[in-house]
């Protein structure tokens, strides 16, 4: 597969390179200031996937440099559809990992969960008008009936992020900076008509949004596991993010107590040269619910 391109408007690529160079090595003095609590053991795909609930916050407008990425499907019942170029748009959302009702996730699934922090940015590209059948994993909605859908366009890039510079124990790390998932509208837009208390997981936002209720909607999105070129996965890392599928549902939720602003940093190492970003959250709009297709369960 060809590099992903990215291109800055107005930099020489000796500026640019000079630029990536400073950043790199500033991640690298934070990398290296995080203290290492001992190797994490490797969650099966089922005890990570069951219960990876993500809250996604709409966030103040940003723009990321000209950024071109070419992706390919990790799922296997979407392998065949086409490879394609993307361009990332504006960032829309804030994805952060929360727990349902009184759950935990299990461990060591808890350990890696708790760090998954999805930024998505608006892009465009193929329709596949590919239909599916979508079954929730997670065990409180498990029992729920199937639904039928259509995944239509591509309409967003979901890649991942640190927040605040707080960097996940590097075992942690070698897993969640190669979650990228592609979401994709679908149609009919069923509601799921759940309510439900959502927790933060991460150690950055625990103490600044509190439990609250939501009350899920209608599904909007699929957002599926993709890869994009350059990036090397580790064989045993890829078993695990190939059978990550969630699906998007409109929420509504409390207004936030207070002022939440972020600094975002990509941790993928295709997009770890660009700069940071500062994000301010607006409130949360969507939840993403893990689920199968086609009854292709993650295995474990």
């Amino acid at each position: 597969m060809d590099r992903a391109v990215i291109r800055i408007p107005g930099r020489g690529k000796t500026t640019f390179r000079r630029f990536t160079s400073i950043v790199l090595a500033a991640l690298a003095v934070v990398f290296l200031s995080v203290p290492h609590a001992g190797a994490a053991t490797l969650p099966t795909p089922k005890s990570l996937t069951a219960y990876l609930d993500l809250e996604c916050y709409r966030t103040s407008a940003y723009q990321p440099p000209g950024v071109q990425l070419t992706v390919r499907h990790l799922n296997p019942v979407l392998m065949n559809l086409p490879v394609e170029t993307v361009t990332l748009g504006q960032r829309e959302q804030l994805c952060v990992p929360v727990a349902k009702n009184t759950q935990e996730p299990p461990s060591p699934a808890i350990d890696f969960i708790k760090y998954i922090d999805l930024s998505c940015y608006k892009i465009s590209g193929i329709t596949v008008n590919t239909g599916l059948v979508l079954s929730h994993l997670n065990p409180l909605f498990q029992n729920l009936p199937r639904t039928q859908i259509s995944m239509n366009t591509p309409q967003q890039l979901c890649v991942p992020v640190v927040k605040n510079n707080v960097i996940p124990p590097a075992d942690v790390l070698q897993l969640v900076r190669y979650i990228d998932l592609k979401c994709y509208g679908i149609t009919p837009n069923t509601a799921l008509n759940q309510t439900v208390s959502l927790r933060q997981l991460n150690p950055v936002l625990t103490s600044q949004i509190p439990t609250h209720k939501a009350q899920i909607l209608y599904a909007r999105q699929l957002c599926v596991p993709v890869q994009k070129a350059g990036d090397s996965i580790p064989s045993a890392v890829l078993d695990i993010v190939r059978w990550i599928d969630l699906e998007k549902f409109d929420a509504i939720t409390p207004a936030l107590p207070t002022s939440v602003s972020l600094s975002l940093r990509h941790i993928d190492p295709v997009l770890a040269g660009l700069p940071a970003e500062q994000a301010t959250l607006l409130g949360a709009d969507q939840v993403a619910l893990p689920v199968a297709k086609n009854g292709n369960l993650p295995p474990g």
